[in-house]
């Protein structure tokens, strides 16, 4: 008691975070997605990674602002009027959001033109200024098929726009379809790889029970506006469900403790950024924990809040780490590799281009 009463009263002392003089850098990401019949493996590697690329990003210094867009290309039924292309989501910060829309991908035969694909991906809303800007293409058949929207002059336009085109060929590294990929990533500048899409590491660690009962904790510290927060809570419960089911919840779990993780529905994330303040907060727009409380008495339940989720965020982490080296030393054991998987060449690819634009990396096992 004695520990969190001091807990409390150096929250309540410590001066309101100010906001940055200057705005982090943003990444653009857009992941373009085979979504044709034989590619279930990399929609599964893509649903339960993106928490893994995540927690790459937060090793980067300065930290930056992460935005997720999501294409996918193949399946008959986005239209052959649109090139069976389609735009899942343009840049979100919610990666609820993302994560909701890679859940509900499913795979069907049809024609993958990539070049449409890249050309899709440079219509989305990009961020202005000098931030990383990245584009990720992925299937298995040839990148050559497109007569519409060669994907060489899709290349040249997206390296032209300061876009980066990182190309990864599920197959075997010497099969003819690998080389359009490897022109794909040359042209614009960007990184190849030859993926196994069916190489996803999974392990169940001694860890996770812990870290699964520490998010549902981490999940209570958010205050969500009455507009918004219901729809803003059940997607991130949601989200929860569906990275437990696929064996990637302690990863989320992680990623959930970065700042990369934003969620607009929360008092407590618009303050801490310095989109909102809580003055300017209409009582209709106040979260129930805050509604018919004074000024200093709503600002007193969020530095709690605040506080405890600080708190159960550092419980994470460090279980985080005990997995990490736990799943390293398995792996040794089991002889198993995940060099070529979906992840690694997501997570290389990232790091060497983020070092390129100025981010340093911390250094990790």
């Amino acid at each position: 008691m004695h520990i969190r009463t001091l807990l409390l009263a150096s929250s309540l002392l410590a001066p309101a975070m100010a906001a940055p003089e200057t705005a982090p850098r943003t990444v653009d990401l857009v992941i373009c997605l085979d979504t044709s019949g034989s590619m279930e493996g990399l929609i599964h590697a893509a649903r339960t990674r993106i928490w893994s690329i995540v927690n790459e990003l937060a090793l980067a210094k300065p930290s930056p602002r992460l935005r997720v867009a999501l294409v996918a290309y193949g399946t008959p039924g986005y239209g052959q009027e649109n090139g069976f292309v389609t735009v899942l989501t343009d840049f979100t910060e919610d990666l609820d959001a993302v994560s909701g829309k890679l859940f509900a991908l499913t795979t069907d035969g049809g024609d993958e033109y990539v070049g449409r694909a890249i050309r899709k991906a440079l219509t989305l809303s990009w961020s202005k200024g000098d931030g990383l800007k990245l584009a990720v293409v992925a299937g298995n058949e040839s990148a050559d098929q497109d007569r519409e929207a060669p994907f060489r002059d899709q290349c040249k336009a997206a390296i032209g726009a300061g876009i980066m085109v990182n190309a990864i060929y599920c197959g075997a590294p010497g099969a003819p379809d690998a080389e359009g990929y490897k022109e794909v990533a040359r042209l614009s500048d960007g990184h190849y790889a030859a993926i196994d899409q069916n190489n996803n590491v999974d392990l169940a660690s001694p860890f996770d029970a812990e870290i699964a009962s520490l998010n549902t904790a981490l999940n209570a510290t958010y205050l969500p506006l009455a507009s918004c927060g219901a729809e803003g809570t059940g997607k991130q419960v949601a989200a929860d469900a569906d990275a437990e089911k696929a064996g990637a919840l302690a990863q989320r779990a992680q990623a959930k403790c970065q700042s990369q993780y934003w969620n607009a529905w929360c008092v407590i994330d618009l303050i801490d950024r310095g989109d909102r303040k809580l003055e300017d907060l209409k009582e209709e727009e106040l979260p129930e924990a805050l509604k018919g409380k004074t000024r200093e008495e709503q600002r007193k339940i969020i530095d709690e809040k605040r506080a405890e989720r600080k708190k159960v965020q550092e419980g994470i982490l460090a279980l985080s780490k005990k997995r990490a080296d736990w799943v390293a030393e398995e792996l040794k054991k089991q002889a198993i590799s995940d060099e070529n998987s979906f992840d690694a060449a997501m997570r290389r690819s990232i790091r060497d281009q983020a070092a390129a634009k100025g981010y340093a990396f911390e250094e990790t096992k």
